[in-house]
C-alpha cells in the first residue's frame, strides 16, 4: 500500500517541516511548560530522538514566527501566556543558537574554531565589537549588547553541548582541555542571568566529576522528570493519533491486522522510559523509517555501533545477562557520566542502549534494561565479535546456522558450532587462577549472547538467576533443556543428572513436543566445549 504523506525522516528544522508539508507530532505543549517557567534548562536524550527539532521549535517561537504554529497547541497557549506576562503575543527576542554537531573535534583548536565562528556571526548580527580573544568574554559581551540593542532579554539554545567531550573520551588531556573551555563558556549563562529570557542546553550525557556545569547552579535538569518524559520520542497515543494510514500500510505489508501491527511496533521500537512515573516513548527515527520502507529493521541502531561501550563491558568482565532488565544504578550515577572503563552503565542508559525498567524508592535506585528488540538484538550482535573470533559480518550467518540446526533437531550440529565459536575466546593475560575465572566469565557471556540471539527466531529462556536450567530453547517440534558445567566441576553426565533431579524439564512434559536434555561440559584447558550428552525425556 503506497502512502503519499511526507515523513520527516532526518528533518531537524521546525520551519522546514511546517512549510514543507511534513507530518509533525505536536510537542509544543512541552515548549509552553518550559517557556511559562522562564528558567535555564538542561535535557539529555539519546541521539536521533528529536532534541534538535525541539530546539528549532523553540527558536521559531522566540523569533515570533506565529504562522508556523497554526493549529498547534502553542498557538492558543501563547495568547494566554502573553496576558499572564502583560505583553504582546508573538514577540521577537534575540536568539543565540549554538550547534556543536557540524564539526569533528580532533584538537584543541577545533573547539575554539567552532565557538569563534558562532561568536563572529552573533557580533555581526547585533553590531557588537570584538572585545577579546576569550570565548567567554566575547559571549558575555554579546549577550549584554543584544539585550541593550533590542530592549528584550536574550534566548540561548545549545545543541549537542557534549559532542566535543564525547569525541575525546579516549584522549584524556584534550577532553580535560575541552571541559575547561566549555566550563568557562557556559558559566556566562549564570553571570548573565539578568539579561536572559530563556536558555536550554541539550545533549546525550550529563558529565560528572569536574562538571562543565559546575558554575551553573541555576540550571534545572528536566531529563528525569515525569512531566517531560514525552518531550522527545513518540508516545503510544501520538503514534495512534498521528500515523493511522502508515500503521495500516505497514500492517498490509506484514500481513497483520491493526492490533497485531501495533503490538509488533511496540516490541521493536517502544519501551524507552525517561522517568520512573513517566510515559513510554517509541524511537522516532526507527518508527518513521519503518513506515517509509514498510519493513522492520534496526534503523536507529545501524546509525551508530557502540564499539567503545562494548569494549568497556568486556574490560570490566561485566555479567552480561544483567543487561536484560537487571542493571541497578543509583540516581546520582544515572544523572552524571564519568568516562570510566570500570562502569559503562550510566552512558549505556544516557546513549539509549538501556532504559528505565523499574525504580526502588527506598534506595533511590533505578533498574535498567534493553528498551526493545531493536536494541536488544543489535547490542547482542555487537557483543559477540568482541568476545570471540567472529567478525561483525559473520555474526548473523553464524547465528542463523544455529537456528537451522536447532529447528532440525541436530544437537551435534548445534554443539559443534558452539564449540568452534567458544574456541575463539581470546587469551587472558593474568595469573593462572585469575585466568580461569575470567575465561569462565567470558565463556558464560558468549553462551548467554548466542542463545539470546537465537531468541530472534525461536523462543529462548536464558538463565538470569539460580533455580532453573542454564538455557531452554523452544522450536515448533522440539524443546531443548541445556545445563552447562566447567570440566573441573562436572561432566556432561552430571549436568544431565542435575536437569533430572532439579526437574528443569518437568514443565515441558505435557507440551506435545520432543524434549531433549543436553548436558555440556566446558574444557578450561582447550577453552571450548569439551563434551556433551543428549537424553530424550
Amino acid at each position: 500500500m503506497e502512502i503519499s504523506r511526507k515523513l520527516p525522516i532526518g528533518r531537524q528544522s521546525f520551519s522546514n517541516i511546517r512549510n514543507g508539508g511534513f507530518i509533525y507530532v505536536d510537542k509544543t505543549q512541552y515548549a509552553y511548560q518550559l517557556i511559562l517557567q522562564n528558567q535555564v534548562y538542561f535535557l539529555s536524550r539519546p541521539r536521533r530522538f528529536g532534541k534538535s527539532l525541539f530546539l528549532s521549535t523553540l527558536e521559531a517561537y522566540f523569533l515570533g514566527k506565529r504562522e508556523l504554529f497554526r493549529g498547534l497547541y502553542l498557538e492558543k497557549a501563547e495568547e494566554k501566556l502573553a496576558q499572564l506576562e502583560n505583553r504582546e503575543a508573538w514577540q521577537e527576542y534575540p536568539v543565540l543558537y549554538l550547534d556543536f554537531t557540524a564539526k569533528n573535534y580532533e584538537n584543541k583548536a577545533a573547539l575554539l574554531e567552532r565557538l569563534a565562528l558562532n561568536l563572529r556571526d552573533w557580533e555581526e548580527k547585533y553590531g557588537v565589537e570584538k572585545v577579546s580573544d576569550s570565548p567567554e568574554e566575547r559571549f558575555a559581551h554579546i549577550i549584554r549588547h543584544a539585550y541593550e540593542k533590542t530592549g528584550r532579554q536574550v534566548v540561548i539554545l545549545i545543541d549537542e553541548y557534549d559532542k566535543p567531550l564525547l569525541e575525546t573520551i579516549d584522549s584524556p588531556k584534550l577532553n580535560e582541555a575541552y571541559r575547561d573551555t566549555l566550563r568557562a563558556f557556559y558559566s556566562v549563562i549564570k553571570s548573565s542571568d539578568q539579561y536572559l529570557r530563556f536558555a536550554l542546553l541539550v545533549g546525550i550525557t550529563k558529565f560528572g566529576k569536574i562538571s562543565v556545569f559546575s558554575g551553573l547552579n541555576n540550571l534545572r535538569d528536566i531529563s528525569l522528570q515525569a512531566s517531560f518524559s514525552g518531550i522527545c520520542g513518540i508516545t503510544e497515543s501520538e503514534l495512534e493519533a498521528t500515523f493511522a494510514p502508515e500503521i495500516e500500510a505497514l500492517g498490509l505489508e506484514l500481513g497483520q491486522n491493526r492490533e497485531d501491527t501495533l503490538a509488533t511496533l511496540k516490541k521493536w521500537y517502544d519501551g524507552y522510559l525517561f522517568a520512573e512515573k513517566g510515559e513510554n516513548v517509541y524511537n522516532p527515527f526507527s518508527l518513521l523509517n519503518a513506515f517509509a520502507s514498510q519493513s522492520l529493521k534496526r534503523y536507529w541502531y545501524a546509525t551508530g555501533t557502540p564499539t567503545f561501550l562494548v569494549e568497556y563491558l568486556k574490560v570490566a568482565h561485566y555479567d552480561l545477562p544483567n543487561l536484560d532488565g537487571h542493571v541497578l544504578l543509583t540516581a546520582d550515577a544515572m544523572e552524571h557520566y564519568i568516562a570510566d572503563a570500570r562502569n559503562a552503565l550510566p552512558i549505556l542508559y544516557q546513549a539509549g542502549y538501556l532504559t528505565i525498567k523499574g525504580y526502588i524508592a527506598e534506595g533511590n535506585i533505578y533498574r535498567l534494561g534493553f528498551p526493545n528488540d531493536e536494541v536488544r538484538y543489535g547490542f547482542l550482535n555487537s557483543l559477540l565479535p568482541a568476545y570471540t573470533s567472529l567478525s561483525a559480518s559473520d555474526t548473523g550467518l553464524a547465528i542463523w546456522e544455529f537456528v537451522e540446526a536447532t529447528k532440525s533437531g541436530d544437537v551435534d550440529g548445534v554443539m559443534t558450532r558452539l564449540q568452534t565459536i567458544l574456541a575463539g575466546i581470546p587469551y587472558v593475560t593474568a595469573s593462572p587462577d585469575e585466568a580461569v575465572k575470567l575465561y569462565e566469565r567470558d565463556y558464560q557471556a558468549v553462551i548467554y549472547v548466542i542463545f539470546s540471539l537465537l531468541g530472534q527466531f525461536v523462543q529462548t529462556e536464558v538463565q538470569n538467576a539460580g533455580g532453573r536450567a542454564d538455557c531452554v530453547v523452544h522450536t515448533q517440534e522440539v524443546i531443548y533443556v541445556f545445563e552447562f558445567k566447567l570440566w573441573s566441576s562436572g561432566t556432561p553426565e552430571k549436568a544431565l543428572e542435575q536437569i533430572r533431579t532439579s526437574g528443569y524439564a518437568l514443565p515441558y512434559q505435557s507440551s506435545g513436543k520432543r524434549v531433549l536434555l543436553v548436558g555440556v561440559s566446558f574444557d578450561e584447558q582447550k577453552r571450548t566445549i569439551g563434551a556433551w550428552k543428549v537424553e530424550e525425556l
